[in-house]
């Protein structure tokens, strides 16, 4: 392949599955004088640590990083430290609550430990924005404040309706896209990334780049927000709708297995790494009946686990599901606890982790969704003897209890 096939093919692997590029020329230019000059490029996603935990929502943008990486770029991973500490107002209808320095430390270690699952560690850096924004001080925050104006922050979407509406926006709130417009000055970066939802905030680095006389304005890629399992809200750990990469591959296998067919060929776009035209090949077999819709989500599921753990653990999901919910057997493996004669039912399933209180005991009991020895619990004021038990709570929740 010649080096313009090759510079078509990465173009058409970078454009895949995002949702807007703006200054494409630019990237078009710089992955060009990478396979001609061998030159290198930087690009920068940030990423505000307010939870401990990356799902598969984040990785969308990651695989996307990877792409580039193969193409000639360096990758500024860029924790956001200083920034978390405010929390992003993009899309919210109030004020965020602003977490602690030792919340988003403890958080921004885990990230660490979890991005190197997807990008090359070798074309990549992790930096933390607080080692020049806390360089600021009073006089760098009046000088980056004065780069804009307040009407330009109000035409914001979210700003604009919370206005409207007369809901309060705190001060901080308005510095929060200067700061990160900021980290592109900072980083000095040729493009950056970032959810749909970022438009506004990306924007202003392109805009500050220009403003703090670097001559010259990022390009900036927006990937598309990943619905969460339930198919309409994107994926959130807050509302429960998500595929943690740290999770245990049986339980990222069940919620993979959980999503619906039509979902299915969105996650199929934006996290496998089978060509455009082979998923459309997995699309014509589902239509014409000759490939199952389950066959190709395991596939799916199995290509993902495989991703963050191996192929052995994917399997090995693959085949304990197909156990546990295909042909209702037990689990091969499942916790075990030791508890006193006499335990209130209730109790018990607080205290082995399969609720996360009394009373949400009593209501799943109520609602059917508990099982001792595989037969429904109907009385929630039972008290176990001793003996083994098996204690069930819907499909995928499993404990053997011994009672002493």
């Amino acid at each position: 392949m010649n080096v313009e096939s090759q510079i078509s093919t990465a173009l058409e692997e970078i454009k895949r599955g995002t949702q807007e590029i703006i200054g494409l020329e630019t990237i078009e230019d710089l992955v060009s004088a990478y396979f001609k000059e061998g030159k290198t490029f930087t690009i920068k996603a940030g990423f505000d640590p307010t939870a401990p935990d990356l799902h598969l929502g984040h990785t969308v943008l990651l695989q996307k990083l990877a792409t580039f990486q193969k193409y000639g770029a360096k990758v500024y991973f860029l924790i956001g430290d200083f920034t978390g500490m405010i929390g992003d107002p993009s899309g919210k209808s109030e004020t965020r609550k602003p977490l602690s320095k030792e919340q988003v430390l403890a958080n921004a270690k885990t990230y660490e430990e979890q991005v190197i699952k997807v990008l090359d560690a070798d074309k990549m850096e992790i930096v933390f924005n607080s080692v020049w924004l806390d360089k600021l001080g009073t006089r760098g925050m009046i000088e980056l404040a004065a780069k804009f104006s307040v009407a330009r922050m109000l035409e914001r979407d979210d700003f604009e309706k919370r206005f409207k509406a007369q809901n309060p926006i705190s001060i901080v709130e308005f510095f929060y896209p200067l700061l990160q417009g900021y980290d592109s000055v900072a980083l000095n970066c040729d493009i950056e990334f970032g959810g749909t939802d970022q438009k506004f905030n990306l924007l202003m680095g392109r805009h500050l780049q220009r403003a703090y006389g670097l001559n010259k304005g990022q390009s900036v890629v927006m990937v598309p927000l990943l619905e969460g399992l339930d198919g309409v809200h994107k994926m959130s750990k807050s509302l429960g709708n998500y595929v943690g990469i740290t999770q245990e591959p049986k339980e990222m296998f069940g919620r993979l297995l959980s999503i619906s067919d039509s979902l299915m060929w969105r996650y199929y776009e934006l996290l496998s790494t089978k060509t455009l035209q082979e998923i459309e090949l997995l699309k014509e077999g589902v239509a014409k009946g000759s490939l199952h819709p389950k066959a190709v989500k395991e596939d799916l599921a199995v290509e993902i686990i495989t991703r963050y753990y191996d192929k052995g653990c994917a399997l090995n999901a693959k085949e304990e599901f197909a156990k546990v919910f295909v042909k209702e057997e037990l689990p091969s493996e499942m916790p075990e606890f030791k508890k006193p004669c006499g335990i209130w039912i209730a109790q018990l399933l607080s205290e082995c982790n399969l609720c996360t209180s009394n009373s949400e005991a009593l209501r799943l009991i109520k609602q059917g969704g508990v099982k001792l020895n595989s037969q429904k619990v109907e009385d929630s004021k039972i008290n176990l003897n001793q003996g083994e038990y098996i204690l069930q709570v819907g499909k995928r929740k499993f404990a053997k209890i011994i009672i002493q």
